[in-house]
């Protein structure tokens, strides 16, 4: 009896590893690389987005490596969830409208730009208190009936400006609205999910 569980107890560990490890490894389409000094040890650091093709929402990881001295990295964090699946719904389900587009390392900000049907979003990621930390949201987008909208979002600061204008032949005037939202604590770049709020 003792024999007859321990195999089986066997079997289900090797059957989990297994599953982790095919899990793990299916992301292995390489999308976008980039190299840029993230944390200001004047080394150029690696930021590498990657995508599991297998699974039928197309997942994408993005992982961030620091350059160590000797020209090795070590992987810092590792996030699926930070940009979203190229099908969220399956690839015969439901588009939302946004795909990620780009990375970029500009003045030590990690940026995740996304497209939207009629506009784009960014995400601005800053090294700072050992962590990577949300500090920047923009968008620009169009409702398809004349009307442009831009928000910029400082996190930092907590200062947020929304505008609309028309860019049809319409005479109304643009408008602009300013708030002041303090988000505390900044969100962390592995807990990190767009659109979960109202805000970013």
């Amino acid at each position: 009896m003792n024999k007859i569980v321990l195999l089986l107890f066997i079997f289900i560990s090797s059957s989990l590893i297994a599953q982790k490890r095919s899990q793990k490894d299916n992301f292995v389409v390489q999308i976008k690389k980039v190299k840029g000094d993230l944390n200001k040890d004047n080394l150029a650091d690696l930021v590498v987005v990657t995508q599991d093709t297998i699974n039928p929402k197309a997942p994408y990881k993005l992982s961030i490596f620091f350059a160590q001295p000797y020209g090795t990295f070590k992987l810092i964090v590792s996030t699926i969830k930070a940009i979203d699946p190229q099908y969220p719904e399956g690839k015969n389900g439901y588009y939302n409208g946004n795909s990620f587009y780009d990375i970029t390392i500009e003045k030590g900000i990690l940026i995740i730009k996304n497209e939207l049907t009629r506009g784009n979003f960014e995400h601005k990621f800053r090294y700072q208190n050992t962590n990577f930390e949300l500090i920047g949201f923009s968008e620009v987008y169009s409702d398809g009936q004349g009307t442009m909208g831009m928000v910029d979002f400082n996190l930092s600061t907590g200062i947020r400006v929304s505008t609309s204008e028309r860019y049809d032949d319409s005479n109304e005037k643009p408008t602009k609205s300013q708030k002041k939202i303090l988000i505390r604590p900044l969100p962390k770049l592995q807990d990190f999910k767009p659109f979960t709020t109202e805000f970013y």
